[in-house]
């Protein structure tokens, strides 16, 4: 069976409800990510998930049409765990400490699985986002900008621009220091920090120059 081409991504078929169900998908999906760092992208096709998965290759494709499908759930499973870690940043007293729960979960997801981390990147730059897949990046977006607006952060001139500026350096720092092969979590962590308070601070600078 052809999988078609990869321009586009193709959605899943159906969504598993029963717990069966839930735990197949889960082992495919496992399977693909297992497949993609170990292997990489030249090794990864549909049989090849569907055998590390146990799983024939007909039950694969009752969830997924071809494997861009599959890459996209890959996505959505990293980005959702991603998004729950720093859902913690909204019950933290301070801006500081927010800022901190959100940064963690993002040096966390790259270093966990270094090579999967950097797979995923290319594969999301790659294919279109599913709408799923873009409400979970808007709510960390919506994390971010509740973040900034705390009273012991600098105050910015458009929050929307500064949150999406936050969220650039916190995923151009992480991405930079997977490419590296950073191991240190704590320090890549204060380091990230470091840099976007430097930005958020940068405001009073330019306010009022020397």
């Amino acid at each position: 069976m052809s999988e078609g081409p990869l321009h586009s991504r193709a959605a899943p078929r159906k969504a598993p409800r029963q717990a069966r169900s839930l735990a197949t998908v889960e082992a495919i999906v496992e399977a693909a990510a297992r497949i993609l760092e170990e292997r990489g992208h030249e090794a990864f096709s549909t049989n090849a998930v569907a055998e590390k998965a146990g799983v024939s290759v007909g039950s694969l494709y009752q969830y997924f049409p071809r494997k861009d499908a599959l890459i996209g759930a890959l996505i959505l499973r990293e980005t959702s765990r991603l998004v729950a870690e720093a859902e913690i940043a909204a019950d933290k007293p301070t801006g500081s400490e927010a800022l901190s729960a959100l940064i963690l979960p993002c040096v966390e997801q790259q270093l966990r699985r270094p090579a999967l981390a950097r797979l995923l990147d290319f594969e999301e730059a790659r294919l279109p986002l599913d709408a799923a897949t873009e409400a979970i990046k808007r709510r960390f977006f919506e994390l971010t900008r509740a973040t900034l607006l705390r009273p012991d952060l600098p105050p910015q001139d458009d929050i929307d621009v500064a949150s999406r500026d936050v969220v650039a350096i916190i995923k151009g720092m992480v991405d930079a220091a997977g490419e590296h092969g950073d191991q240190d979590r704590y320090q890549l962590a204060l380091r990230v920090k470091r840099a976007v308070l430097g930005y958020l601070h940068s405001v009073d600078k330019l306010s009022n120059p020397p």
